[in-house]
C-alpha cells in the first residue's frame, strides 16, 4: 500500500484508530457517526480492508483491552501505527489537492 491511494473507507478506518484503539464494531460504528452515515463500512468489507490493512504495516492487533466487564473476550482490538499515521497523513494531504482540484474555477476566485 506504500504511495499507493487509500479507499475512502480505509482511510476512514485509519482515521477512526488515529483517535484509539478500537474493535471491528466500534470502528463501523465510528465511521458511520463520522461521516453521518454517508459511508457505511460491512462486515467483510471491514475485515478485509483490515487485514490488508495489517499486512502493510499500517494497523497491528492490541494488547489493551478494557475492563473484563466491558469487554467481550471474542472482540479483536486494533490500533494504528507510526507507518499508520504517515500513510494517514499522506492520503489526507492528497486527497486535499484532489479536493481543490475539484472545485470549479469561478469557487477558487472567490475564496
Amino acid at each position: 500500500m506504500d504511495d499507493i491511494p487509500l479507499s475512502p473507507k480505509a482511510t476512514l478506518i485509519l482515521a477512526t484508530l488515529a483517535d484509539g484503539y478500537r474493535h471491528g464494531y466500534a470502528i463501523r460504528r465510528e465511521i458511520d457517526q463520522r461521516t453521518e452515515g454517508a459511508v457505511r463500512v460491512g462486515v467483510t468489507t471491514l475485515y478485509r480492508l483490515l487485514r490488508q490493512l495489517l499486512a502493510a504495516g499500517y494497523v497491528e492487533e492490541s494488547d489493551r483491552r478494557p475492563l473484563p466487564q466491558f469487554d467481550d473476550e471474542r472482540r479483536r482490538y486494533f490500533t494504528i501505527t507510526p507507518a499508520g499515521r504517515r500513510a494517514l497523513r499522506g492520503e489526507l494531504a492528497r486527497l486535499e489537492l484532489v479536493l481543490a482540484a475539484a472545485r470549479p474555477a469561478a469557487s477558487k476566485a472567490r475564496s
